[in-house]
């Protein structure tokens, strides 16, 4: 399976993992179909944001509220490993609800997108494009 993802929205998760470093960063993704255009940062309300992420239930409603209104929809979720890879934790694994959404993880310099199925993670190919 495989994914497009603008620029906008990669250099916007990159910036998030820096600024939140070294706290884990979150956010949601949105756009439409197979394509993430943009990012959503929000507030890391886990209560240990240096090694887990929970993102702003408040946020994600208004996310969902928005799509509901035209805006775009929700693809799925964003967060930084700091110092760990861009693949999905034993922790991530067990907090993933398997509902298809896709999971950017941003680790060690590096970008990688994953699909949350009912068997575990899927890792998604990625092409980037401007924008």
């Amino acid at each position: 399976m495989s994914i497009t993802v603008t620029s906008r929205a990669a250099e916007a998760m990159h910036r998030a993992a820096r600024a939140a470093h070294p706290r884990e960063a979150c956010g949601i993704l949105l756009g439409e179909g197979g394509r993430i255009v943009d990012l959503l940062e929000t507030a890391n309300v886990h209560s240990d944001p240096l090694s887990h992420f929970e993102i702003d239930p408040q946020a994600l409603i208004d996310a969902h509220r928005a799509a509901r209104d035209g805006g775009p929809d929700v693809l799925g979720y964003f967060h930084s490993h700091p110092g760990g890879l861009a693949r999905p934790s034993a922790t991530d694994s067990e907090m993933a609800c398997g509902d298809g959404r896709v999971w950017a993880i941003w680790g060690e310099g590096s970008l990688a997108f994953f699909r949350a199925g009912k068997a575990g993670f899927e890792a998604l190919s990625t092409a980037m494009i401007d924008g």
